[in-house]
């Protein structure tokens, strides 16, 4: 049974860069037809697709996020990561990475990491 952890600092200045690891056990993250994705939750809203890198290491982004986000993946370690670019405290959120088969929407279905919570403040 696959599992992801996400790692990373818990607080971040703003204008600085997030940056987060989901590392995968019991899993490839070169299998066939699976979308490894990364998704937050900001306080009081609902989930937010982010973006994703596919078994072929192609990437998907949000537009709403594209020009700040980046996303790539390790696969001696079996791990991918998030990058935020020039944060601000509207990206604080419970960030999660996730192991779907589909792309540009939550999707509960697949694998979720347990999330981590980042603070983006001075």
């Amino acid at each position: 049974q696959v599992q992801l952890q996400e790692s990373g600092p818990g607080l971040v200045k703003p204008s600085q860069t997030l940056s987060l690891t989901c590392t995968v056990s019991g899993g490839s993250i070169t299998a066939n037809y699976y979308y490894w994705t990364w998704i937050r939750q900001s306080p009081g809203k609902g989930l937010e697709w982010m973006g994703a890198v596919s078994y072929s290491d192609n990437t998907y982004y949000s537009p709403s996020l594209e020009s700040r986000i980046s996303i790539s993946r390790d696969t001696s370690k079996n791990q991918f990561t998030l990058q935020l670019r020039s944060v601000t405290p509207e990206d604080t959120a419970v960030y999660y990475c996730c192991r779907v088969r589909t792309l540009w929407h939550p999707d509960r279905s697949g694998s979720w990491g347990q999330g981590t919570h980042v603070t983006v403040s001075s």
